[in-house]
């Protein structure tokens, strides 16, 4: 075993270099379930788009999803190990009615996305403890500050995005995003949610059929909701028009 591999035995250990591994091979993982999700904010709304691939025939569709609804007013996309990510959900729900109970009124998003930070960057201190290899994208409108995007990595670094991407394709889908980032503010309801369809179209190179994504999205009234099979068929049919 080479000297610099030895470094990637315990969390706590930086290498020559300054590098956890664990850290990075955690970051690394949250691709390999070859899914990939985007989120889309614009001038009241902000989007969340990511694929869902149900993995036997026999599990029933309805009970795979990887857009959670946190609070009535925020919302999820969890790319990652799926077993991960059904424990950082419940942390996010924890810490959100926690804040509720104390300070009698609901959890902004920037303060959620702070504290699930710093909850994920002690799992970075401590042997006893294992990174969660799931890449976090909060979505809701605040009061104060409108339409609010958060990603949150396994080692608890976060950001306030305009729009943002994490999975597999993830720098296709950054790049198509880059693009655009001057017409994200103007863009409507409607815009906001196929822009972000479009995104992961052009990522995977590939269309979709209704049951093939999950649309999740928050509107200037605040409450965040996952869109229908009827809705999503209904936008991608103003894609294709579009296309036409």
């Amino acid at each position: 075993m080479s000297r610099e591999s030895s470094y990637d035995h315990h969390i706590t250990i930086f290498s020559p270099q300054g590098k956890l591994y664990q850290v990075e091979y955690a970051i690394k993982a949250t691709a390999t379930d070859g899914l990939t999700s985007v989120a889309v904010r614009g001038q009241n709304t902000v989007a969340v788009v990511t694929q869902k691939k149900v993995p036997d025939r026999l599990i029933d569709p309805a009970s795979v999803s990887n857009i959670f609804k946190i609070t009535d007013k925020i919302g999820a996309v969890m790319t990652g190990l799926n077993t991960d990510a059904k424990s950082q959900v419940t942390n996010l729900r924890r810490l959100a009615h926690e804040y509720r109970f104390d300070y009698g009124y609901d959890i902004p998003v920037d303060v959620l996305a702070r504290k699930i930070a710093d909850k994920a960057q002690i799992y970075t201190q401590q042997a006893s403890k294992r990174v969660l290899a799931v890449m976090t994208i909060l979505v809701g409108v605040d009061e104060e500050r409108g339409p609010q995007i958060f990603k949150i990595d396994p080692a608890g670094h976060y950001f306030p995005y305009k729009a943002t991407a994490a999975g597999a394709k993830e720098q296709e889908a950054m790049n198509y995003l880059e693009k655009r980032v001057n017409e994200f503010g103007q863009m409507d309801d409607q815009l906001v949610v196929e822009t972000a369809i479009m995104c992961l179209q052009s990522a995977l190179s590939t269309d979709f059929r209704g049951t093939e994504i999950e649309v999740g999205i928050a509107t200037g009234n605040g409450k965040f909701k996952s869109l229908g099979d009827e809705e999503i068929n209904s936008h991608l049919n103003s894609i294709s028009e579009r296309d036409i």
